[in-house]
C-alpha cells in the first residue's frame, strides 16, 4: 500500500513539474493540477499541506533529479572534465523549444515568480543553485588539475558560467529563439579555454 502512496505522490510531482514549467506557479490553480493528474483533492492534502508545500517539496524533487543527470554529464571520467563541461552546456542548449520559448528549467520559469511570494521556496530554490553551482566548482577544479583549464578562480568562472546561462535562458523565453542560448555557448567557450 505505501509504494501506491508514493506513486500518487509522485505522480503528482512529475505533473506539476510539467504544468509549472509551462505556466508558472501562480497561475495554476490546485483544481486544474488536480484534474490534470487525475486525483482527487483528499490525495494531495495526504501528501502536501498545502500549495507552497506542494511546490516546496515540488522543487526539491526537481534538484534531485536534476543533480543526478548532472553528476551523469559530469562524473564521466574518460573524458576531460573541461569536455564534460562543455557537453553540459550543450545539453543545455538542446533543452530549449525556441519557438516557444520553453525550457523545462525550473529555476528559470520560477525563481523571479516565488521569491517574493513564499520564503520556503525561495530557499529551496537557492539551496539547489547552491548544489548546481557546487557541483560546477568540482568539476572546473578537477579540470584544473588536470591541466585542461588554467589555474583561476573556480568560484568566479562557475559563478559567471551559471549565471551568464541562466540569464541566456531568460532572454530565450522573450525573444523565442535560439539565438541568446547560443551566444552563450560561444561565450562559454571562449571562458573554457586553456
Amino acid at each position: 500500500m505505501k509504494t501506491k502512496y508514493q506513486d500518487t505522490r509522485q505522480h503528482l510531482l512529475d505533473t506539476g513539474r510539467i504544468i509549472l514549467a509551462e505556466q508558472g506557479f501562480s497561475s495554476v490553480g490546485l483544481s486544474a493540477l488536480l484534474q490534470q493528474a487525475g486525483v482527487p483533492k483528499g490525495s494531495f492534502y495526504h501528501y502536501f499541506k498545502s500549495k507552497e508545500h506542494y511546490g516546496q517539496v515540488l522543487l526539491e524533487d526537481y534538484f534531485s533529479t536534476y543533480m543526478q543527470d548532472m553528476e551523469a554529464l559530469l562524473g564521466q571520467s574518460q573524458i576531460s572534465a573541461k569536455q564534460r563541461l562543455l557537453n553540459y552546456f550543450a545539453q543545455w542548449l538542446q533543452r530549449f523549444t525556441p519557438a516557444q520559448g520553453r525550457c523545462d528549467c525550473l529555476v528559470v520559469k520560477l525563481s523571479a515568480e516565488v521569491a517574493d511570494l513564499s520564503e520556503a521556496m525561495r530557499l529551496t530554490l537557492k539551496a539547489g543553485t547552491e548544489q548546481v553551482m557546487g557541483r560546477l566548482m568540482a568539476c572546473i577544479e578537477e579540470a584544473i588539475r588536470e591541466g585542461s583549464l588554467p589555474e583561476q578562480d573556480v568560484r568566479a568562472l562557475a559563478s559567471n558560467l551559471y549565471q551568464l546561462w541562466l540569464g541566456a535562458s531568460l532572454l530565450t523565453k522573450l525573444s523565442r529563439d535560439d539565438e541568446q542560448v547560443k551566444q552563450a555557448m560561444q561565450l562559454t567557450c571562449k571562458l573554457l579555454v586553456a
